[in-house]
């Protein structure tokens, strides 16, 4: 039986094809590195004409990896490349590869800040052009992409941490296997919406009340020798850890893509870090095979 074409529809399948484009100052970095932690192959202001060379590779490369590709695209490409990118698209679709076109908005007023806050320049602001009107260009060059796409993303509120995890939950699935998210929150700011397990830690002893530790996080050496050194801290880790190794299954059995465990204290900054960051060294060396991604709500 001879082999399907490289170029047939059938070949094509299984190839995810993700087009992150928007405003500068955006998130499109962020969203790039989110689709990275979730096994995309990520290349960045790729021209236009390449887009089909890069697929042809994909669907000849049989590795998982290769078969999730996200593409950066911004106003650094030629303008031309712009105006093409809806056909080239469309005739990728037709060809059967799955693509989605997410646009990364954002308000005029919160891109000014980022960029007076970061000092970084505008791609268009050159030598006698305001900001204000480098935006008001951007815009104009971005608009045949932005009336196509699949998804806008307005990411003025959101924080880095934030539009991360919103990419991640929507490109799951994608990834193939189930995608783990551990979360740290803190309980007095209410508890995250999207948890499909909550679990307190409040019961564990508090680096609070040790004044040299107050000001670090869970992410701190001195802070996980304090918990590590407590046999109540290790007690809760492993009951966690044998629940979700009895559960978690359950889920994968169900279908389901995308598993969010949340962790909470007091203040979200010590004790549901450590075990956050713990329990999630602990499954990637466990489900290589699968992401598992964190999010401190309380870090951001």
């Amino acid at each position: 039986m001879s082999e399907s074409s490289p170029t047939s529809p059938s070949a094509a399948r299984a190839i995810h094809l993700v087009v992150l484009t928007g405003m500068s100052g955006g998130g499109k970095t962020v969203a790039l590195r989110a689709l990275e932690d979730l096994g995309f192959y990520c290349v960045d202001n790729l021209p236009t004409g390449l887009l089909p060379q890069l697929v042809e590779s994909a669907r000849r490369n049989r590795a998982p990896a290769q078969q999730r590709i996200a593409v950066g695209v911004d106003v650094r490409n030629p303008g031309e490349d712009l105006q093409q990118m809806p056909y080239v698209l469309s005739a990728l679709a037709a060809s059967g590869v799955q693509v989605h076109l997410v646009f990364l908005d954002c308000s005029d007023e919160a891109l000014v800040k980022r960029y007076s806050e970061t000092r970084r320049r505008h791609p268009l602001a050159l030598r006698g052009v305001s900001l204000a009107d480098a935006i008001a260009t951007e815009r104009r060059l971005l608009r045949p992409l932005i009336a196509i796409a699949e998804k806008v993303i307005d990411s003025s509120e959101l924080n880095v941490h934030q539009l991360r995890r919103l990419i991640a939950t929507g490109y799951a699935q994608a990834a193939g296997g189930l995608t783990l998210m551990f979360q740290s929150f803190a309980f007095r700011r209410g508890l995250p919406l999207d948890a499909d397990f909550v679990f307190d830690a409040r019961c564990l002893p508090n680096p609070h009340w040790e004044a040299p530790l107050r000001p670090l996080s869970g992410k701190d050496a001195p802070v996980r020798d304090y918990l590590e050194a407590q046999p109540l801290v290790r007690e809760y880790f492993d009951d966690t850890a044998r629940w979700l190794d009895a559960w978690l299954p359950r889920f994968e059995q169900d279908d389901r893509s995308y598993v969010t465990v949340a962790i909470g204290c007091t203040g979200g900054r010590h004790r549901s870090v450590y075990l956050v960051e713990k329990l999630a060294a602990h499954y990637r060396a466990l489900r290589e095979h699968e992401s598992v991604l964190t999010y401190h709500r309380e870090l951001g």
